[in-house]
């Protein structure tokens, strides 16, 4: 009997689940985005802080993949995005730039507001 190493399947870019949530309000439609494993997370560091445990409500909708999340940046009033993968879409779509992108111990965060 012969064990082996389970193998991790690598996913590529789009495969990822992410989690969106849309909020409609008067001002416009808010798009939050948070890849799948931060949520119940919390970020700190010596200038941000952000509680995914308490707020998961703020993402947790569908889980998805890029391209759907992509169908949601067309039309928006502001955007929310936490995560390597959620924050690509953005920059994929150049939404935003590298250099606009905040950083929380090593994870990508950016805000977009649609101002009219």
């Amino acid at each position: 009997m012969s064990r082996g190493v389970a193998k991790r399947k690598s996913r590529k870019f789009g495969e990822y689940l992410l989690y969106l949530k849309i909020h409609e309000n008067p001002r416009g439609k808010i798009v939050a985005v948070c890849d799948e494993e931060l949520i119940g997370k919390v970020l700190e560091d010596k200038n941000h802080f952000m509680d995914l445990d308490k707020h998961r409500n703020f993402y947790i909708g569908e889980k998805v993949n890029a391209e759907k999340v992509k169908e949601a940046l067309k039309n928006f009033g502001s955007v929310n995005l936490v995560g390597k993968n959620s924050v690509k879409v953005a920059l994929d779509m150049s939404l935003v730039t590298k250099e606009e992108v905040i950083y929380i111990n090593r994870i990508p965060h950016i805000q977009i507001y649609n101002i009219q």
